[in-house]
């Protein structure tokens, strides 16, 4: 069976309950809990370009803030969502805001009329408190769910998460494709880092064996579709 076929044959829909919560998986690489009318979204690493050169002399292109800025501008503009949720390292470092372009800070700032916004704090920009508009956050309580930034150790119901930035990788006959992708075991979910330059972490690394001993399902973002891949399935790079 040809790879493509392997994966059309294990999609499904991109719908899922968890602590009694309903969470559509979108192609963004967002997640939408329509009973809140909540975007979530991880990782946004908001300008780790800028914070290669500043800090390292290093130069990326600077223009991953402004396709990150676009693709949260796009799923927003669809969804129009009451409320969204930075699900922590928004920004690449706690400077990161004073080097915002004034096109950007704008566009952030458009985002965030008429909905709430809350940043939750992130390793890379707990520092980050104020000149970006919205409310800040060490944990996010909705319904069933509890929203932070690193998974913590043990079984958590309803935790959904980010920081490790999933990639789950699927090879057969010398070919292989390796996506950003949400993990879950039904119970916690791991979500896929949503920035331009965020860059991703295997799935089957042991980073992600403590948090789900028992096996997961990745469901990888895809041409056109989400894609659900059992953890039996998903090679090491």
């Amino acid at each position: 069976m040809a790879l493509g076929q392997r994966l059309e044959r294990t999609a499904k829909i991109p719908g899922l309950s968890l602590a009694g919560e309903t969470l559509v998986l979108d192609l963004c690489g967002g997640l939408w809990l329509p009973a809140h009318r909540t975007l979530v979204v991880s990782d946004l690493h908001l300008e780790k370009g800028s914070s290669f050169a500043a800090q390292s002399g290093q130069f990326l292109p600077p223009y991953d803030t402004r396709e990150t800025l676009a693709g949260l501008h796009e799923v927003i503009a669809r969804l129009d969502p009451a409320c969204v949720v930075a699900l922590g390292d928004s920004f690449h470092d706690a400077r990161g805001p004073e080097r915002l372009e004034p096109g950007d800070r704008a566009l952030i700032a458009v985002l965030q009329e008429g909905r709430d916004w809350v940043w939750i704090a992130g390793n890379h920009d707990q520092a980050v408190q104020s000149g970006v508009g919205g409310r800040y956050a060490e944990v996010l309580v909705l319904g069933g769910l509890t929203l932070r930034h690193e998974p913590l150790p043990g079984a958590k119901e309803g935790e959904v998460a980010g920081h490790l930035h999933p990639c789950g990788k699927v090879a057969m006959r010398g070919r292989a494709v390796r996506r950003r992708c949400f993990v879950t075991d039904g119970h916690r979910m791991v979500m896929p880092a949503f920035g331009a330059y965020a860059g991703g972490l295997n799935v089957r690394d042991p980073a992600f064996e403590p948090l789900f001993p028992k096996g997961f399902n990745a469901h990888l973002l895809g041409d056109g579709r989400i894609f659900a891949i059992g953890k039996a399935m998903l090679a090491r790079d």
